[in-house]
């Protein structure tokens, strides 16, 4: 996953010595580099595991290393330090060393750095720390049966099916340096008259490669010795089910993007422009069938007016994009596919996905499956695809979120499933060394793979149904009326849904007004205002965080009563209509694992009259510290009784919620008018905002602006929020923007100051989102400011080298000339081999402590402490600093001994000059 980098409030670099030392090779980095963890606390920057390397030319890298291998995932390792976004790092071979590159990217808090995947710490601090919040939880209790549905979409229909494979000639994307495997597998219906729908299928980031020995890789292409992934192949229950209902489905490989989609998008417009190609070759064959593959000749013809694209994780982000990009074309430099678009996406499916932009494509039909147990996209961010459909366009398209019970991320796929696939495969729902008592294998609310495959097809077939055929008997399967498909059985399936025909009540923003409760935020970790509190009892997917932080317009009502009766009231501006519907649809957070909140709802008009509709009773979703189970239920009112009293329903000014259930919590996400069916979406060509990335040196003297690039394509007239992010602190401002086709978004300029001194390169980075009338295609961008100075030459001198236990050994580290940055030098620590090196009995016991999260006992040289190193720092501007270690007299009487010390660099052995130091006996 890409996000934005953010800058350094203390700006680092490692020098190179007067020798330079270089970068890493290509072979050093695919290997498994023995690099020194540097560390430093309290006054120091790196905690244990981190480490600043690189060499010159400003490429210098903030490193981490895991203990174990990290697997290739969709969610990705993000870097953070305290609660601010750095980046996203780049995994080497090994898997366990992630490098993120330093253009000025911002460390802020450098004590508190963070590795994270999917929302959870990967680092020893976070799991420790995680490990001391957890609390031994009962067991969950399975959800009780939903009726069934009259229709259960998961039946297979009346048709034979024939498979098949072709593969095409690779592709060039752009961003992309190999070339992009043209290759899927084909599952059609057999004695099906007519043009077929088709329905496309994308698998996520995965491994790409794998050997015999069970050796797995992220590169592309596969290197000797070692066989692709099949993820393509993973949906193969799910082709033949669509297919005996006379869909024709192809399933399409992404292995070359995934072995490369380190880009600012995290890789989807590269997947969408894979998608569209795919499309237009089904659109080729459709025209003529000569030159089609096989497969294709032998299956009925493709009616590409009625396509359904199906995408698992980031695969899902890439169908978004793909239904974006079909109805406003991206830029035709961004894009991998620049032909005519004959097609029509009707619908999407969206497995566990990404969300990495936070845009959904409005106007298109969706539904997001949410795997209550993911492991991978933990923070179930694929809710925005639903959440942040509001208000933007006009609402017709239904999209729908289905929240799974007990599924995982991988056993969706066939080949991301132990037993089923042909590569290494693993339950990405790890223990972590203890039990869970909603997501362990065995426990009541956990699914099998093979139970949750057979969910997932059904629900893919409930999607088809509905969109592409337009089936109205599906809907309540998928729009939260709480019915079940007997074909999912036993997995417990909950939904909700935006869109279709409810019309807008009372959504949660500034414009309300909320007595006996509060308007809280849903992207803020300030606990005052914050919407839920990082207790450690689980995460809301409501409440997923975006790439800059805190952000505005992201709001819930929260409800919390120490005893029934008090209300909570919300009030519109202005009044709302609720003409035409017959209830009133809540979405509503309870806490997991509690039974029994009652509300009763009342509603009035703008003359003061009051009626209560009813009373709603939830029982939480089953959770644990480890899930995102804070996710809004919906429920309806009817209205009956409004019309009964005769409430002017099309003038409603205020709803209240009234607990009639003991202490509790609640959250309120949104309340809509509803009523059945789904109506006719027709396509809207918005204008589309696309944001573009501009290099420049920074120049030796005078100041230049620059503009970042913008493009606004599209019809109509819009608004987007713009998020402009502070290139010291990696802070957001933002700012409501009014675009329409032909404008520029709004006038970005980028200073640029030349000198003479060496920095960082300087990112201005700038984000967009869109609010009302407009969708976004690449939504980060700005302008990179490269450094053109080199490094200052370090010298090292000593101070103390020579001094007596008690005292401290002592260096100077000099620039020849002062930098712009701060500038980190570090040291290794080398063995000496004769005996009479410094333990780490003989250095102060408190700085051992504090630096390496290390105990001196028992009692081992130096260099074999683990994670030793020094690591000095020259503040910017300044020439100078010192570094030392500090002894203690021991009382014990013994020859002098000695430490060594080498200025480090990537090579074996570390090159630079070597600093010996030693101590004598003070007894």
């Amino acid at each position: 996953m890409i996000r934005t980098r953010r800058m350094l409030i203390a700006a680092a670099a490692v020098l190179a010595t007067a020798l330079a030392l270089p970068g890493p090779t290509a072979a050093q980095e695919a290997a498994d580099p023995r690099l020194p963890a540097s560390q430093v606390s309290r006054d120091g920057r790196l905690p244990s595991g981190w480490q600043i390397t690189g060499g010159n030319a400003g490429k210098q890298q903030l490193v981490w290393h895991s203990a174990e291998p990290v697997p290739l995932t969709d969610a990705g390792v993000a870097f953070y330090a305290g609660d601010d976004f750095l980046g996203r790092p780049v995994a080497a071979k090994d898997r366990r060393t992630f490098r993120l590159d330093l253009p000025g990217v911002g460390l802020g808090q450098a004590a508190d750095l963070q590795a994270r995947a999917g929302g959870r710490r990967l680092d020893p601090a976070g799991v420790a720390a995680g490990a001391q919040r957890r609390r031994t939880a009962p067991a969950a209790t399975q959800l009780p049966a939903l009726p069934a549905n009259p229709v259960d979409p998961g039946k297979a229909g009346g048709y034979g099916t024939a498979t098949g494979e072709y593969t095409l000639p690779s592709v060039r994307l752009p961003g992309l340096s190999a070339p992009v495997e043209m290759q899927a597998v084909v599952v059609a219906p057999t004695g099906a008259a007519g043009r077929r729908p088709l329905a496309l299928f994308l698998h996520g980031r995965h491994d790409t490669c794998y050997t015999a020995d069970g050796d797995r890789w992220g590169v592309w292409p596969c290197p000797a010795g070692s066989t692709p992934v099949p993820s393509y192949r993973g949906y193969l229950r799910d082709q033949e089910l669509l297919a005996s209902q006379g869909y024709l489905t192809v399933s399409v490989s992404a292995n070359g993007i995934n072995a490369q989609d380190a880009l600012e998008d995290g890789g989807a417009q590269a997947r969408s422009a894979l998608v569209r190609l795919h499309l237009a070759r089904w659109a080729d064959w459709a025209e003529n069938r000569a030159p089609a593959p096989a497969i294709v000749r032998t299956a009925p013809t493709a009616d590409l007016s009625q396509v359904l694209l199906v995408g698992h994780s980031r695969g899902g982000e890439g169908v978004n994009q793909a239904a974006t990009d079909s109805i406003t074309p991206p830029p035709a430099d961004q894009d991998g596919y620049r032909g005519p678009v004959r097609w029509r996406i009707r619908g999407t499916t969206l497995i566990g996905p990404t969300a990495f932009g936070q845009n959904p494509a409005p106007d298109v039909p969706s539904m997001t499956i949410l795997p209550g147990c993911d492991g991978d996209v933990a923070d179930l961010q694929g809710e925005t695809y639903v959440d942040g459909t509001r208000g933007v366009s006009r609402g017709a398209a239904l999209h729908s979120a289905v929240y799974m019970v007990g599924a995982n991320h991988n056993f969706f796929n066939s080949e991301w499933t132990p037993g089923q696939a042909k590569a290494p495969a693993e339950d990405d729902f790890a223990d972590d060394g203890r039990s869970d008592p909603v997501c362990s294998p065995g426990s009541a609310t956990r699914l099998t793979a093979v139970q949750q495959q057979a969910a997932g097809a059904t629900y893919i077939a409930a999607a088809a149904r509905l969109f592409v055929a337009g089936d109205d008997r599906v809907r309540p399967l998928l729009d939260g009326s709480n019915t079940r498909a007997p074909s999912a059985d036993p997995a417990r399936v909950l939904t909700h849904a935006v869109g279709a025909h409810r019309t807008t009540a009372f959504v949660p923003d500034t414009s309300l007004t909320v007595s006996g409760g509060r308007l809280c935020s849903a992207v803020d970790a300030d606990p005052a205002v914050a919407c839920l509190n990082s207790d450690g009892t689980g995460t809301s997917p409501h409440f997923a965080e975006w790439e800059p932080g805190p952000e505005p317009g992201r709001h819930a009502v929260a409800l919390s009563w120490p005893t029934p009766g008090s209300a909570v009231r919300v009030r519109s501006a202005k009044p709302v209509s609720l003409s035409g519907a017959e209830a009133l649809a809540l979405r509503v957070i309870v806490p997991p694992g509690t039974t029994g909140t009652k509300l009763d709802v009342s509603v009035a008009d703008a003359s003061g009259r009051r009626v209560t509709l009813g009373g709603v009773r939830f029982d939480g979703l089953p959770g644990s510290d480890r899930t995102a189970s804070y996710w809004g239920q919906e429920i309806r009112v009817p209205l009956t009784a409004a019309t009964r009293a005769g409430l002017d329903l099309t003038r409603v000014e205020s709803l209240e919620l009234t607990p009639r259930s003991s202490s509790g919590r609640a959250w309120l996400m949104d309340v809509w008018g509803w009523r059945p069916g789904t109506p006719a979406v027709l396509p809207t060509a918005l204008p589309r905002v696309d944001i573009g990335r501009l290099k420049v040196e920074e120049g030796n003297s005078g100041t230049r602006t620059y503009q970042v690039p913008v493009r606004v394509s599209g019809q109509g007239n819009g608004q987007v929020r713009l998020f402009v992010l502070d290139p010291i602190t990696g802070r957001a401002t933002t700012r409501l923007v009014s675009v329409h086709p032909g404008s520029n978004l709004v006038d970005l300029p980028v200073e640029v100051e030349g000198n003479t001194r060496y920095s960082y390169d300087v990112s201005h980075d700038f984000l967009v989102k869109a609010v009302r009338g407009a969708v976004v295609g690449s939504h980060h961008g700005g302008v990179t400011v490269q450094n053109d100075d080199p490094m200052p030459e370090v010298t090292v001198t000593p101070v103390a080298d020579r001094v007596t236990e008690g005292q401290s050994l002592t260096w100077r580290v000099s620039l020849s000339e002062a930098a712009d940055t701060e500038m980190f030098v570090p040291f290794s620590v080398l063995p000496t081999g004769d005996g009479a090196e410094l333990s780490s009995t003989d250095v102060d016991p408190q700085w051992l402590m504090e630096n390496y999260g290390e105990s001196p006992l028992p009692e081992r040289p130096l260099s074999k402490v683990a994670g030793m190193s020094l690591l000095s720092t020259v503040a910017a501007g300044q020439l100078s600093t010192e570094v030392a270690i500090p002894t203690i007299a021991d009382g014990v009487t013994e020859r002098a001994e000695v430490v060594r010390i080498q200025l480090f660099g990537f090579e074996e052995p570390p090159v630079g000059p070597i600093f010996t130091g030693r101590v004598a006996d003070g007894s």
